[in-house]
């Protein structure tokens, strides 16, 4: 994920957000735990990535992070840009992907001139941007029979002591709204496709607790109640059969959405 600072009096998609300061202190907040969101972020399926891609080759990942999505676009020998606007993250990203040409920018503001790019892709970032501009933009730099591409992991809530975990893992600052919406919608894309793949991560106890470590609702709240929600959330890993005995699946459900550039 990449964070997007600018604007936020609108939560992804256009959706409304009773709270536009903190949605924006959540967006602004990995920098500063860039290291750990890259070692300890899930990766994407390749399947996903290739769904998105398919034979196309020159790529932006847009809101790169770190590089987590960066890295699995480069094993597939794709010309990838990266465009980031946080200088933490940039920065660790070009500190383990050094050849890969990481530009500062945001998706309302991508540093590229009109059609540079076969595909515009994103991991764990749209419901970051700012819409229409960030769609504007995309389509923008996309050539046309271009293609936008977002993925992003989720837990699979359907594994009953990941179900568990995740209402363990929840902090005073709530749920934002529109997180969960996938869909975009411009004028110059066709209808969105989408679609899902399992997943997993390989874990243990205190790998899992620095992975829920780098997500936002965790990452703005006071030490005190971080310290408290880590205390539960060792203890119960601690005493279930699944993620005792070592290393453990982290079952992670990828959803990706595709819509091509008319």
């Amino acid at each position: 994920m990449a964070t997007q600072t600018g604007i936020h009096t609108r939560c992804g998609y256009g959706c409304p957000m009773h709270d536009p300061e903190l949605f924006a202190k959540r967006a602004a907040s990995f920098g500063s735990n860039a290291v750990a969101y890259a070692r300890h972020r899930p990766r994407y399926p390749d399947a996903a990535v290739e769904w998105v891609v398919g034979d196309r080759t020159r790529v932006l990942d847009l809101a790169a992070g770190t590089g987590k999505l960066t890295e699995t676009l480069l094993e597939f020998a794709l010309e990838v840009t990266a465009v980031e606007p946080d200088d933490q993250m940039r920065a660790e990203l070009t500190r383990l992907l050094p050849d890969v040409p990481a530009l500062k920018g945001t998706a309302e503001h991508i540093p590229a001139p009109d059609a540079s790019f076969d595909v515009v892709i994103t991991g764990q970032a749209f419901h970051w941007f700012n819409n229409p501009e960030a769609l504007t933009e995309i389509t923008r730099v996309l050539r046309p029979g271009g293609v936008f591409g977002a993925l992003w992991n989720y837990d699979d809530t359907s594994v009953p002591w990941l179900a568990e975990l995740n209402e363990l893992t929840r902090s005073s600052v709530g749920d934002l709204q529109g997180l969960d919406e996938h869909t975009p919608r411009h004028a110059l894309l066709g209808e969105a496709e989408e679609q899902t793949w399992h997943h997993a991560q390989r874990r243990t106890v205190e790998s899992m607790l620095a992975s829920l470590g780098t997500h936002s609702h965790l990452l703005v709240i006071d030490a005190a109640e971080r310290a408290r929600i880590f205390d539960k959330i060792r203890t119960y890993l601690w005493s279930r059969p699944e993620t005792s005995q070592g290393e453990f699946d982290r079952p992670i459900i990828t959803t990706g959405v595709r819509a091509v550039r008319v």
